[in-house]
């Protein structure tokens, strides 16, 4: 498994972490995901079939928002 967390331009609204949630979670190869409002950071886990965290970044801007960091690190 992957861990990613990616830092997002600043959320303005709950309704915003909900909306990115829903999306991320349908995307193929998620375990987990959790949106930290107050900090704009999205935490993903990925399975070993997803290769890298391109697709949650370009999930994330069709849905409007900013990407600005992405830090991946493997987990045990």
């Amino acid at each position: 498994m992957e861990k990613v967390i990616i830092q997002l331009g600043t959320l303005t609204c709950p309704s915003c972490m909900q909306k990115i949630e829903q999306a991320i979670k349908k995307e193929d190869g998620v375990a987990k995901v959790k949106v930290l409002f107050n900090a704009s950071k999205v935490k993903v886990e990925l399975d070993s079939s997803v290769t890298d965290a391109v697709i949650i970044q370009q999930t994330i801007k069709k849905l409007g928002y900013t990407v600005e960091d992405t830090k991946t690190k493997e987990l045990s």
